[in-house]
């Protein structure tokens, strides 16, 4: 224990393999949850003790929880305190593991045998697991721990089967009344938030790492409410909480589970933690172009916003690139001196050139939109017929520029490509084609 931390400790509320939670003594509403330096698998069956483990953990979990927080997703943490151990709001825990998939592994390709490894989803599938104790759930005996369960809310029960067997092959082995699992007035309302802020968390963390070269393809995730009763992603997210995958490989607990060697799980746990040490939210903003201070933008600044929820700035310069070449230049390369990582949106009527010149004369993308295209088609053609070593492009409609213009920024930003991507999954659909 570090002498540091033992003024802080109240009660320990909670004790499990890889952590301690114990209560702030002075602030009974906040909590302190202490890593421990211990792995486990098989439900506890495998264990050993790994120097170090503490920290990397609570490492790679406060990098994971900054990030979270900066995407505006409610989780709870408040600071890291220490080298294993961080602060956060007191919780009541709800009694469920919240697993979102982009691939098939692991478990589900025990309940899914016909699919292959790495079987790819496009749209994120979520699962429900009840997290249980020594193969009991109050009276009743379990035939496992954590069963996958599903809930009929029209028939008010909740089924439970086993985790790791066909699911096409097999009834539930239990089947409770939804009463008997739900432990507060509205529980059942909270279902449809945690999928959705399960789904969010996933995208957020898929492109913070395909930024850093690797693939995220499932994780695991839990949820808590706090005193006011407001629903929080709780727990941790660590190295034992996901699959991420490194030129097909596992970088994660798996290479514990699958008995690598003590010293590659060491090496990776020390890996992930360097890694999500870059997660961040870049400076990004729109740069919205007029030809002239009576053009109306409204239209652009209004989708922008509404697209990347409010996510993405924009910055509205009406200049003309006929009448003023020389201001246009100078402004557009102050622009985009200031913030380099950036979209220019240029909305120009009548010759409307101003777009190719703009892309001719930056490294920046360069969306032209033909303002009054409906009145004025053939005013298009200065935007597709352009010379060589100008690289604009040309988009009718004003909110597919906008969304354009998001999509290139979501390329390298974790929270607007969550918001662009769950957007586009309401929409798709899984399809399994066998060989």
């Amino acid at each position: 224990m570090h002498p540091d931390l033992t003024p802080l400790l109240g009660r320990t509320l909670a004790e499990g393999k890889t952590k301690r939670i114990i209560e702030k003594k002075d602030d009974p509403s906040r909590v302190i949850l202490l890593a421990k330096d211990d792995i486990t698998a098989g439900d506890g069956a495998k264990h050993d003790v790994i120097a170090d483990k503490g920290r990397l953990a609570t490492q790679t979990a406060c990098n994971v929880f900054r990030l979270l927080k900066d995407c505006q997703i409610p989780v709870a943490f408040d600071a890291q305190g220490g080298p294993d151990w961080f602060i956060a709001p007191k919780c009541r825990m709800l009694p469920y593991e919240v697993v979102t998939r982009r691939e098939a592994h692991g478990s589900f390709l025990k309940r899914a045998p016909h699919l292959a490894k790495g079987h790819l989803f496009p749209k994120l599938i979520v699962e429900f697991f009840l997290k249980t104790q020594g193969r009991r759930w109050q009276q009743h005996d379990l035939t496992c721990d954590d069963p996958y369960m599903i809930w009929d809310e029209a028939a008010a029960t909740i089924s439970l089967f086993h985790p790791a067997t066909p699911f096409a092959t097999q009834q539930p082995f239990l089947v409770l009344a939804d009463s008997e699992v739900f432990s507060q007035p509205g529980e059942s309302a909270l279902f449809a938030e945690m999928s959705r802020r399960a789904r969010q968390t996933f995208l957020v963390l898929e492109k913070a790492w395909q930024l850093q070269g690797r693939k995220l393809v499932d994780m695991k995730v839990e949820f808590g409410c706090n005193p006011a009763g407001e629903l929080l992603l709780a727990d941790v997210i660590d190295n034992d909480s996901w699959r991420v995958l490194q030129d097909g490989a596992y970088i994660d607990k798996q290479i514990y589970r699958d008995g690598g060697d003590l010293s590659d799980v060491v090496r990776s746990y020390q890996l992930v933690e360097r890694l999500t040490a870059h997660f961040r939210l870049p400076r990004q903003r729109v740069i919205l172009w007029a030809g002239s201070p009576n053009d109306d933008l409204g239209v652009l600044a209004e989708a922008i916003s509404r697209l990347s929820d409010g996510q993405i700035p924009t910055v509205q310069i009406a200049c003309s690139a006929h009448k003023e070449p020389v201001r246009a230049m100078l402004e557009l390369a102050r622009l985009t001196q200031e913030l380099p990582d950036c979209v220019v949106i240029a909305s120009i009527g009548m010759s409307n050139g101003a777009g190719p010149t703009l892309a001719a004369a930056t490294s920046v993308p360069v969306i032209t939109v033909p303002a009054d295209y409906e009145s004025f088609p053939d005013d298009v053609w200065s935007s597709l017929r352009a010379p060589s070593k100008v690289p604009v492009m040309a988009v009718l409609n004003p909110t597919n520029a906008a969304l354009a213009a998001l999509g290139i920024l979501a390329l390298h930003n974790p929270q607007l490509h969550a918001c662009l991507r769950s957007a586009i999954e309401q929409r798709a659909t899984n399809v399994v084609v066998l060989d």
